[in-house]
């Protein structure tokens, strides 16, 4: 594993829902970052932790291959790769984000 994989991967397991976004949670720099934001809180997520891949390329493009997915943002929980913004949106509107995030 890579310097970097093994960051993300210790990013990925630093908290219990992760979300590498474009910007922040104040601020996302895109629609879809935005919207996956949205998204968990209005899934009651309890702390969710962010990265902005703008910040760091290495991560940015490290990222896409971790999870062989190739778009920004990604949303991980309890070390699990969970999807981007229209999967969550499906996941949400079906009750099942809810569901997963009540777990903890």
């Amino acid at each position: 594993m890579s310097d970097v994989q093994q960051r993300i991967d210790d990013l990925v397991k630093s908290s219990r829902v992760m979300l590498f976004m474009k910007g922040t949670a104040q601020f996302p720099m895109c629609g879809f970052s935005g919207r996956a934001i949205q998204i968990l809180k209005a899934s009651g997520a309890p702390e969710i932790k962010t990265f902005n891949v703008l910040e760091d390329e290495g991560v940015r493009q490290g990222i896409k291959e971790y999870a062989n997915w190739p778009t920004i943002p990604q949303l991980y929980i309890d070390g699990e790769f969970v999807g981007g913004s229209d999967i969550m949106m499906e996941m949400y509107e079906s009750g099942e984000l809810q569901q997963l995030l009540a777990k903890a």
